[in-house]
């Protein structure tokens, strides 16, 4: 374990948002980690579990103790003819995951590929792209409790996902460290390429009959060009959620607006919030050293110096906006801390 006071996080966010965390921690395996959850609770210290910190903002400085589990290995649990089941350590870094996943012949989450973050992050917010989401191969996953720094296992049911949501951003929220993360994934090339981004990338380079590894690789080509690196320019990636309205309120707005981007669902409809934002005016401007970046609406970037609550005063103005142009509300996607 590596323990330190007064710790910079701007390296640890992928914002580059500069705060410090009265102490921080490093654990490099479970053991380390109940034993370090055991000191806190008698201390009973706040606590910020922080891993890729690809989906947070930092508003201050943390005046407690900041967890990041370095929790790493890649294991085959079962596998058959047709499948395997795989589990990750939450401090693998996700992208990396997918790749690995596909040079051993096991399919699922390319359509996942280049989002940032940690494997144990993915869960908490069932992260999606393109027509996929995490709990479409999801099996379990292995968690410690932060009070009774017992371990327990989560089925999929248990989970309760949703669109971007879990029981770990609801009911259970900062309740459990996520430690190990299980999933189902299939040895045939099957591939989702629903999304029409993916279906033009393919067809731009003459793929018919995409592989596994071409859509990983188309995923990839698109989010390069439409998403900010976070090495170049701060940013936590889709800052809002997606809004989903209902087909009254929808068929309303689509009189007003007829070129308005949507997405049907069972019974209501999604929206992009990112042409919401962008046609309420807010693509490439700025409040200050917070602003919204220039290729897509969607994502608040760090234009050299912001503060976490600079963009958190972007956000409202926009959310703002986004209602009183389209009665939509926009709901951040992303952790306020």
């Amino acid at each position: 374990m590596r323990f330190s006071e007064n710790a910079s996080l701007q390296t640890r966010n992928t914002f580059a948002i500069t705060a410090k965390a009265r102490f921080l921690a490093d654990v490099y395996d479970e053991s380390q980690l109940a034993a370090l959850l055991n000191t806190v609770t008698a201390k009973r210290l706040k606590v910020l579990i922080l891993g890729g910190g690809s989906n947070m903002l930092l508003s201050q400085d943390f005046d407690g103790l900041v967890i990041c589990p370095q929790l790493f290995g890649v294991h085959c649990i079962s596998e058959n003819d047709n499948q395997v089941i795989v589990e990750a350590a939450a401090g693998e870094n996700w992208h990396q995951f997918v790749q690995y996943c596909l040079t051993q012949g096991w399919y699922g989450l390319e359509n996942l590929s280049l989002i940032a973050g940690s494997v144990g992050a993915a869960p908490v917010q069932n992260i999606g792209a393109y027509g996929v989401e995490l709990k479409d191969n999801f099996v379990s996953l292995r968690a410690i409790h932060r009070q009774t720094a017992t371990v327990r296992e989560f089925s999929l049911a248990e989970c309760q996902f949703g669109y971007r949501d879990s029981v770990f951003k609801g009911r259970l929220k900062d309740q459990y460290i996520i430690t190990a993360v299980r999933f189902r994934l299939s040895k045939i090339a099957k591939v989702s390429v629903q999304y029409g981004d993916i279906r033009q990338e393919l067809t731009s380079k003459g793929i018919d009959s995409p592989t596994p590894q071409q859509v990983a690789q188309a995923v990839i080509a698109i989010r390069q060009r439409k998403l900010p690196n976070p090495e170049q320019i701060g940013n936590a990636g889709s800052f809002f959620k997606n809004p989903v309205i209902s087909q009254t309120q929808f068929e309303n707005l689509k009189q007003q607006y007829p070129n308005i981007v949507a997405y049907p669902q069972q019974q209501d409809v999604k929206l992009a919030a990112g042409w919401l934002i962008e046609q309420a005016g807010w693509k490439g401007q700025s409040l200050g050293q917070a602003g919204v970046y220039e290729k897509q609406a969607l994502v608040l970037v760090n234009r050299g110096s912001a503060t976490g609550q600079e963009v958190m005063a972007l956000a409202k103005t926009i959310q703002q906006s986004v209602y009183d142009k389209f009665g939509v509300r926009l709901e951040v996607e992303v952790n306020l801390i």
